[in-house]
């Protein structure tokens, strides 16, 4: 949490001011100026070097036709697409150094002014192989990023704002979206467990009633959370068999997720940062017809 703490100098006399001006409403004046000034507090602090890594190589069968001949980010979503509605926050948020790692159709992803590695087998392996495509790009903070969520950029807005080495953006309300889904059942989900505003479980088999949230596809990590992942990532290389990882037939198949939590149960710290919906992802015909419907960014 950040706190702000700024006074606001009138060097003029308020009530007369006031009175030339009967149609300014001091208390919003004033929440607009403390507005001006968490822009200008998260301006500072985005002024460090970051970048930001899309996973978007694999092909999701579940959308049938919609995706056949067409990545699933660049569906379109009220006139823009999946893709371009992250770029857009991104950038919104002063993030203009953007990698995308592609795979499915890769031609068909073409936007300018952005950075790319191919996947070219990516049907033989997964997320977290094909972020490391683009190792060489976590030299600085960068975000994470899944393809196929949409969200709201006061999302990505707070996560820009805090202070730790791992981030993970969690979805206290998850319960709610799920029961209201019909095609895609709860249990691929990528919950986690919370201990002491930390997590300490990530996975799509924990048990739902122990579930705190949902990681929603969304993370960052500091310099040195991205030089721990990195240096971590090539340990699990040599010894994975003898780890979590000894139910992926390859850590090739090896998720995201199935990394932070072998960090985890190696002493890493992974914070949470907690969200109450404000967003979704594009997994079902169910899922693509809604995001016509709701009113995210």
């Amino acid at each position: 949490m950040v706190l702000i703490s700024k006074t606001i100098k009138i060097k003029i006399d308020h009530e007369n001011w006031l009175e030339s001006h009967p149609e300014i409403n001091f208390s919003e004046w004033a929440r607009k100026k403390i507005d001006e000034e968490m822009i200008k507090e998260h301006s500072k602090k985005n002024q460090r070097k970051i970048k930001a890594i899309i996973v978007a190589a694999g092909h999701d069968k579940r959308l049938g036709s919609l995706t056949k001949n067409l990545p699933k980010c660049m569906l379109d979503v009220k006139g823009k697409t999946i893709i371009e509605r992250q770029i857009e926050n991104l950038k919104n948020c002063g993030i203009n150094d953007i990698i995308i790692v592609k795979g499915y159709k890769q031609e068909i992803i073409d936007i300018p002014d952005v950075k790319y590695y191919q996947n070219p087998d990516f049907k033989n392996n997964g997320i977290l192989y094909s972020l490391f495509l683009a190792e060489r790009e976590m030299d600085c903070d960068f975000i994470f990023l899944y393809s196929d969520i949409i969200f709201d950029q006061k999302i990505l807005e707070r996560l820009l704002l805090r202070n730790t080495d791992i981030d993970l953006v969690v979805d206290l309300n998850w319960k709610d979206r799920y029961n209201e889904r019909v095609s895609q059942p709860a249990g691929e989900v990528e919950l986690v467990k919370v201990k002491d505003d930390r997590i300490i479980n990530i996975a799509k088999n924990i048990d739902r009633k122990k579930a705190y949230g949902e990681f929603i596809g969304l993370a960052m990590f500091s310099k040195k959370g991205a030089e721990n992942l990195k240096n971590y990532y090539k340990k699990s290389l040599a010894r994975f068999k003898n780890k979590r990882f000894h139910e992926v037939p390859s850590i090739k198949k090896a998720y995201f997720t199935d990394m932070i939590q072998e960090m985890i149960d190696n002493g890493f710290e992974v914070n949470n940062l907690n969200i109450y919906g404000d967003w979704m992802e594009i997994d079902t015909f169910e899922d693509y017809r809604k995001a016509w419907s709701v009113a995210i960014s």
